[in-house]
């Protein structure tokens, strides 16, 4: 057994998901599972069909991008997950789809405001959406650039990838995060519920307010504040 096994079975269990909740078409999307102990992750071989996948299909590659274990090409998104484990120490799995809501949401280039507590339950700021890449990092090592044009979007707003585990790359498609590969899936589909209600809600009420603070924090703090109290 490869001592890769662990996070090529938690990689392809979950990329599963991707299908089963309707998240992809094709094979429009991947996730990948990190191991930092060993400094590298497992991610979905390329252009695989998802009912074609298994374990041992899942492609093993180093935070430089570098394919260190397997026989298929990893993901086109490889290297852009590899410059987000390497900055962003504290995530243990990524996402990577092209879901109908969100994607739309990053093709029209705008945040998605936070309009009701189902959005604040995941994070109080509006979910960002990168400013397209510029031409110089287009010319350059695209999906390389693609991983520091999200990086630099969090900065430049000052967000914390650890209470904000998902972004809109403008015209591309979302990425999220957790700490670990199910959790970054699980976000995953929180925001294509939340990029869904958020576009119904502008087509009923083209002036919906944003909810207000008091709300947000409340909502917020149920679920991650020192007094959390939402769960068992």
């Amino acid at each position: 057994m490869s001592k890769y096994s662990h996070i090529q079975e938690e990689a392809y269990k979950a990329n599963l998901e991707l299908p089963q909740l309707g998240l992809v078409l094709f094979t429009f999307g991947n996730v990948s599972a990190v191991d930092r102990s060993l400094g590298v992750f497992a991610i979905k071989p390329s252009g695989v069909p998802y009912e074609d996948l298994s374990p041992d299909k899942m492609v093993i590659v180093d935070f430089d991008g570098h394919t260190v274990e397997g026989s298929y090409r990893p993901s086109s998104d490889t290297k852009t997950h590899a410059v987000l484990y390497k900055h962003w120490e504290k995530i243990g799995g990524i996402v990577h789809t092209h879901s109908t809501y969100a994607t739309a949401w990053a093709q029209s280039q705008r945040d998605i405001p936070i309009y009701g507590t189902t959005h604040a339950d995941y994070t109080i700021a509006d979910i960002p959406c990168a400013a397209p890449m510029n031409d110089e990092m287009i010319r350059g090592n695209y999906e390389h650039e693609t991983g520091f044009q999200i990086i630099n979007c969090f900065n430049d707003r000052r967000l914390s990838y650890e209470e904000v585990e998902m972004i809109l790359v403008g015209n591309h498609a979302p990425f999220t995060w957790g700490k670990n590969a199910h959790k970054a899936v699980h976000n995953s589909a929180v925001l294509e519920f939340i990029a869904k209600t958020a576009l119904l809600t502008e087509q009923i009420n083209s002036r919906a307010p944003k909810l207000k603070e008091s709300i947000k924090r409340k909502h917020w703090e149920r679920k991650h504040g020192p007094d959390s109290y939402y769960g068992q």
